[in-house]
C-alpha cells in the first residue's frame, strides 16, 4: 500500500536532492577556477563524512537508515561529480580528440580523457559494494552503484551520439570533452537505454509498493526515484528539451 512517509515523501526528498545538489555542483564547476581546490577540499570532506553515514547506516533497518544510507552515498557521488566538473579527474588526455579518429580508435581517444574518473567511480562502486556484503541495510551501496551504471551507459550513448546531448552544465574548461560526442541522431542503443532504464524503474516501483511499510518501503523507493530520473535524463536526450535550462539559476 502506498503511504505518504513510505513512498510519497522519499520521492520528493530524491527530487529535491538531485536538484538543488546538481545545481551546486555545476555553480561551483562554472565558477573562477581559483577556487576549485577549496571547493574540492570541502567536497573531500562532505565525501568522507558520507562514507562514515553509509558505513553507520549499514546496521539501520528502519527509516533512518534508508535515508542515513541514501544521504551518504549521494555526498561520496557528489565528491567524484565535482572532481570530474572541476577537472581535477578526468583522464590522461585533455585535449580534443584528433580529427579523422574513427571505431575503435575514436574509442581509445575517448576512453583515456575519461578513464581516471571511471575507474574511481568503480573502485568506489566495488568497495562499498563490499562493506555492504551480508549487512542489514544495503542501500548506500546500492544507490552507488545505480549512479554509476547509468552514468556509465549515459556517457556510451553520448559517445554514439544522441538527438540531444545538452552541454550547458559542463564547464568551459572541459569543453574538449564535446569532440568525443557522436553526431546527432537516434541510435539503437538509446533506444534500448530509454526501454531499459524505464522498466528498470517501473520493476522497482512495483518493488517499492509491495515493500513492508518502514525501512524496506523507503529503501526501494528511494531506489525508485533514482532508476527514474535516470530514464527521464536518458529521454532527454532524445527530446528537444534543455535539461540544464533546470539549473540556470546556479549557472
Amino acid at each position: 500500500m502506498v503511504s505518504f512517509t513510505g513512498h510519497v515523501l522519499p520521492v520528493l526528498a530524491t527530487i529535491a536532492v538531485w536538484f538543488f545538489a546538481t545545481g551546486l555542483i555545476a555553480w561551483a564547476a562554472n565558477g573562477p577556477r581559483e577556487g576549485f581546490a577549496r571547493s574540492l577540499m570541502l567536497a573531500g570532506l562532505v565525501g568522507m563524512g558520507g562514507l562514515a553515514m553509509v558505513i553507520v547506516s549499514q546496521g539501520m533497518t528502519g527509516s533512518g537508515g534508508a535515508f542515513l544510507g541514501f544521504a551518504g552515498a549521494l555526498a561520496i557521488w557528489g565528491w567524484h561529480e565535482l572532481a570530474f566538473l572541476t577537472g581535477g579527474v578526468t583522464g590522461a588526455r585533455r585535449e580534443p580528440c584528433p580529427e579523422g579518429a574513427h571505431g575503435i580508435a575514436r574509442f581509445r581517444f575517448a576512453s583515456a580523457a575519461v578513464m581516471h574518473h571511471e575507474v574511481a567511480l568503480a573502485a568506489t562502486a566495488a568497495m562499498l559494494l563490499a562493506l555492504a556484503w551480508g549487512q542489514a541495510n544495503p542501500l548506500g551501496a546500492q544507490v552507488f552503484a545505480l549512479l554509476f551504471g547509468l552514468r556509465l551507459l549515459s556517457k556510451l550513448n553520448l559517445f554514439l551520439g544522441v538527438p540531444n546531448a545538452s552541454t550547458d552544465i559542463l564547464p568551459r574548461h572541459l569543453a574538449y570533452m564535446t569532440s568525443y560526442f557522436g553526431p546527432n541522431r537516434f541510435t539503437a542503443l538509446l533506444g534500448l537505454s530509454i526501454a531499459g532504464t524505464v522498466a528498470l524503474a517501473a520493476w522497482l516501483g512495483v518493488e517499492a509498493a509491495m515493500a513492508a511499510p518502514g525501512g524496506p518501503a523507503v529503501a526501494a523507493t528511494l531506489l525508485f526515484a533514482l532508476a527514474a530520473l535516470g530514464a527521464l535524463e536518458h529521454l532527454f536526450f532524445a527530446l528537444p528539451l534543455r535539461d540544464g535550462a533546470l539549473w540556470g539559476w546556479a549557472l
